[in-house]
């Protein structure tokens, strides 16, 4: 009994990451070390969330390590800012300015692991005009078997912890920040594939400055959009 009930636990929460059951067990040992977090339950949620790729995983890498540059694959990101003596290492800083229409406008962020080994990378939030107080993320880069077509795919990993606004309650609260989350694994699955697919060096520049203003971004900004009673209860 007790092996069928860890049978089904696994069962269960591959399924809520849309995950296989062999990926999950794969998967198990850097989740349990990069993504669990100590909450104090009464003020905070957290959240873990999996994007499968069809791109290698130094390619995606490639683009998450990107600290600097977080509007390569992340929405609704007006701008970045880093100072000009800007290093890309633990400690160091961004300006991140949000579009119009969402409960925020600036985030000051801090870079707090750049694993270029283990593929983990991971930031703060520290300041800035928004509600996602002592906000807190790790994103990890994994190689996943190869699917039916034989191409080299991975699958990242994103977890967060964040402070419950008050006035708000943890389900909205998760489902604001999950929602924000998926929605730019999805992009970096579009962007890393669309790359990958054209066996280019990645010019994320370039990449960006062609793509910021498609019907792709149009798409997810709608999508977020359409939460907009979320994003209302949390301004």
């Amino acid at each position: 009994m007790p092996e069928m009930e860890i049978e089904n636990e696994t069962e269960r929460a591959s399924k809520l990451l849309g995950l296989t059951s062999d990926e999950y067990e794969e998967l198990k040992p850097a989740m349990d070390e990069f993504h669990t977090y100590e909450l104090d339950a009464a003020r905070q949620c957290s959240s873990l969330l999996a994007q499968r790729v069809n791109a290698p995983l130094d390619l995606v890498w490639s683009v998450v390590r990107r600290f600097d540059k977080p509007q390569t694959y992340k929405h609704f990101i007006k701008s970045c800012r880093v100072p000009d003596d800007f290093v890309m290492s633990v400690g160091c800083t961004r300006d991140v300015y949000v579009i119009s229409g969402l409960p925020a406008a600036t985030s000051t962020e801090r870079l707090d692991m750049l694993d270029d080994i283990r593929h983990v990378t991971g930031f703060s939030i520290t300041g800035g005009e928004h509600r996602l107080r002592n906000y807190r993320s790790v994103t990890s880069v994994h190689e996943s078997r190869p699917g039916e077509d034989g191409r080299i795919r991975s699958v990242v990993l994103e977890s967060y912890v964040v402070d419950i606004p008050e006035g708000n309650n943890e389900e909205d609260t998760r489902l604001f920040a999950d929602t924000v989350v998926k929605l730019n694994l999805q992009k970096l699955a579009t962007v890393t594939e669309a790359l990958a697919a054209d066996h280019r060096v990645c010019d994320l520049d370039f990449f960006w400055n062609a793509t910021r203003l498609g019907p792709v971004v149009q798409a997810f900004t709608f999508e977020v959009c359409s939460h907009r009673s979320i994003y209302a209860g949390l301004a």
